[in-house]
């Protein structure tokens, strides 16, 4: 299955990879790609880890992570959006019963339709078992009403994963809807301004008394915190996937840059000190990488320190990765803070890895806790 997925990644040529000009037009103009995804969808990157019986290509984990670094040396903020997507369609393929499963999925691995993410709420980040966004049963539907913040395609998506109150507080009290584009009493926020990501719409979701049928919940009521969280285990090695992409692109451009470019009458690749930076840099990635993947095959096997590896591959790789394109921009000098070098756009793209998922900060808490548990 890896050589399988190295082999469709090495197929993506013109077709998916963009260069460093088209990543700086989306980036520029705000572009969400929609016909570029569908044509990585038509290789099976709408629903790699997704079930082939319903659309998906059946792939594991660790696939799924060569894969996204592969994409992201091309844009990350799209092949973020990408790993966004694919969480969702695995989250009803693994969650939901057969009828949601035929309906939802087969759409989303073709990319005809997209998915959005809803857990994070204007009050409620870190702390998302606190969640207020309330669901009352009424009949056959539930009335949804509150918002949801920093939603990756929000106003643009066709499928929203929401995570709701159907009970008491805490996280027993959160179930799992579905809602549909269209559906009256849902609204959007105005397309947030970011530093980065900028490929991707970001939009408040809104629900005003917004009717979802009841047969839109994933698994019962009470469970939708815990599917949220499985969710997010590979949508932390997912997202230090992307980033093992952009600090790959940022080493190689680091390089090309020292040997061109020439200070005190020789190229920068003669400076040993930059040599033992650039040697730093491939050396930091290597490691990430193989965090990375170790903790998506822990992931793939169920295995009982998948969750702390998840969380260890997440915090590592996104602090680590940041600091590898952060390097390769100060190597660049003044070029590198110019938007005509794709170097600044990795650093822009990248920094938000250290705070969406799960910030960087409950990584730590998740690690700790996990070693505290085990003794």
């Amino acid at each position: 299955l890896v050589d399988l997925a190295l082999l469709r990644v090495l197929f993506l040529g013109g077709m998916f990879h963009w260069k460093c000009e088209e990543m700086f037009l989306q980036d520029l103009v705000e572009i969400f790609p929609v016909e570029a995804m569908r044509k990585a969808a038509q290789l099976g990157f709408g629903g790699i880890y997704v079930n082939p019986d319903v659309g998906g290509s059946g792939l594991s984990r660790l696939d799924t992570s060569i894969i996204f670094e592969a994409l992201s040396t091309g844009c990350v903020s799209t092949t973020a959006y990408i790993s966004i997507h694919n969480m969702c369609a695995w989250m009803i393929d693994t969650f939901g019963n057969n009828e949601q499963r035929e309906k939802f999925c087969p759409d989303l691995c073709s990319m005809q339709k997209f998915a959005s993410y809803c857990l994070t709420e204007p009050g409620s980040g870190s702390d998302a078992a606190s969640l207020l966004t309330s669901a009352k049963l009424q009949g056959d539907h539930y009335i949804l009403n509150g918002s949801k913040a920093f939603i990756s395609g929000g106003g643009d998506t066709d499928v929203y994963v929401v995570m709701c109150r159907t009970g008491e507080k805490g996280p027993k009290g959160i179930s799992c809807v579905v809602v549909e584009k269209g559906t009256a009493g849902l609204s959007f926020g105005k397309k947030e301004k970011k530093v980065g990501w900028n490929s991707q719409p970001t939009r408040a979701v809104i629900f005003e008394d917004c009717a979802v049928p009841v047969t839109n919940r994933l698994g019962a009521e009470g469970e939708g915190f815990s599917i949220a969280m499985k969710g997010l285990n590979g949508g932390r090695i997912n997202i230090a996937s992307c980033s093992l992409g952009a600090a790959h692109a940022s080493v190689l451009l680091a390089r090309d840059h020292m040997c061109v470019r020439k200070q005190f009458g020789e190229t920068l690749s003669n400076s040993q000190f930059l040599q033992f930076k650039l040697a730093e840099m491939a050396t930091k990635l290597v490691a990430s990488r193989l965090l990375v993947r170790q903790a998506a095959v822990a992931l793939q096997e169920g295995r009982p320190d998948a969750v702390s590896l998840c969380s260890m591959a997440k915090l590592f790789v996104t602090d680590e990765c940041f600091a590898i394109c952060n390097q390769a921009l100060q190597i660049h000098g003044g070029y590198g803070y110019l938007k005509d070098y794709a170097v600044q756009q990795y650093v822009r793209d990248i920094r938000v890895h250290q705070i969406l998922e799960g910030t960087n900060e409950v990584m730590r808490m998740i690690i700790a806790r996990s070693l505290l548990t085990e003794s």
